[in-house]
């Protein structure tokens, strides 16, 4: 009895190594940064801070993609306690190519009326994308939103875009 409780603790142990081998040290060790062009080009460009990429990581399982994120964005002030919130957002999509996204066509028909300064704009052979816009209406950040899930976007949605005032 006494040898399978010291295997199950050893089994327990390389479990927690594996797993700190398999998901910490990439996250830890990603620090290399990436030119802005390389980094729009792997849609980050509209990650900024590095707290942006570890919550994209609580949504995205995939690890070198969180990784190039880490690679693109910006340390955290310690100051700064709120986040970049944005006034509106646009999803920029070629409606051709909505066939290959059930996820965001879901998304447009279902969920996008929650959010009243959220606006979808249709252009030939573009990537579907979100656009954040600041107080001006000006495009501020852009994010390739390819594989994400209709979840992922409200979620991004509700943290990102400010509500909009009763008055």
């Amino acid at each position: 009895m006494v040898k399978t409780e010291i295997l199950s603790m050893d089994v327990f142990k390389y479990f927690i190594l594996l797993l700190l081998v398999t998901f910490v040290l990439p996250i830890v060790k990603s620090k290399e940064q990436l030119s802005s062009r390389e980094c729009e080009d792997l849609g980050f460009s509209g990650l900024a801070l590095c707290s942006d990429c570890h919550t994209f990581a609580e949504y995205v399982k995939n690890q070198e993609l969180v990784s190039d994120c880490l690679k693109c964005c910006t340390e955290d002030s310690d100051d700064s306690i709120s986040k970049i919130t944005y006034s509106g957002a646009i999803l920029e999509v070629c409606m051709r190519k909505l066939v290959f996204y059930p996820e965001i066509v879901g998304f447009i028909e279902e969920e996008k009326d929650q959010f009243p300064t959220f606006k979808v704009q249709y252009l030939f052979n573009s990537p579907p994308k979100l656009i954040m816009l600041d107080d001006e209406g000006q495009p501020k950040e852009t994010i390739r939103i390819d594989n994400w899930k209709r979840e992922h976007m409200l979620q991004y949605l509700r943290e990102k875009v400010k509500p909009t005032s009763a008055s």
